[in-house]
């Protein structure tokens, strides 16, 4: 609820001044996920004035109204208060985060670190044999380098055979799909200004073993 009494306020921040702001955090991630001000207060129960307020650091949140916008925005609240370390980064072979979409054949191996202000995401996306992807246009921009494997990638209407080592770089507004027609599995590192996998969409497997795929 906006302004509880005796909720306990976000104190100034205290970090360097090279971090970004809490307003702009917020700002961030709701356009990342193509959310209107309007959007986010329906999300959330928080008007659009008082969003707007904290967007632009006008405002204060209490944590309970953090808590509720964070949830808005399909993060924890740690999103906006804790403080990142190098070492929160480093993600090591063998045993990193592994997910797979409910009813998706693919899994992905996590590689990038959901920091406050970051806008990138990256993955290892294990494809198997047979997968067609649909047909789908998004904002944002997208690499993906083939480390193992071949797939058909199509983009705007032209069709590319990839294989390992190669690459491409383009803007997700154009369609695309891609496929693995061939009679191996595909492994592919995607990276991206778009979130495709979240909490809620995505369930947690084992870490992967490299023993068991050789």
């Amino acid at each position: 609820m906006i302004g509880q009494k005796n909720a306990p306020m976000l104190a100034p921040s205290s970090e360097k001044p090279s971090q970004p702001k809490l307003g702009a955090l917020v700002r961030k991630r709701r356009k990342q996920l193509g959310l209107t001000l309007q959007g986010l207060s329906d999300a959330t129960g928080v008007s659009t004035g008082y969003v707007s307020q904290i967007e632009r650091d006008l405002a204060l949140p209490s944590l309970g109204t953090l808590a509720q916008i964070a949830a808005g925005l399909d993060v924890e609240l740690e999103f906006f208060i804790k403080s990142h370390k190098p070492k929160d980064a480093i993600t090591r072979a063998g045993s990193r985060a592994r997910f797979s979409i409910a009813g998706s054949s693919i899994s992905y191996e996590a590689l990038s670190n959901d920091y406050p202000g970051s806008e990138m995401s990256s993955y290892i996306m294990h494809v198997p044999v047979g997968y067609e992807s649909e047909l789908v246009s998004h904002q944002g921009e997208e690499i993906i380098y083939i480390l193992e494997g071949e797939i058909e990638q199509t983009l705007d209407g032209q069709v590319f055979t990839m294989r390992t080592g190669d690459s491409l770089h383009y803007s997700g507004e154009l369609p695309h799909s891609w496929a693995n027609r061939s009679g191996s599995p595909a492994r592919i590192l995607w990276t991206g200004t778009l979130s495709v996998l979240t909490p809620s969409q995505s369930t947690r497997l084992p870490p992967i073993s490299r023993e068991a795929e050789l």
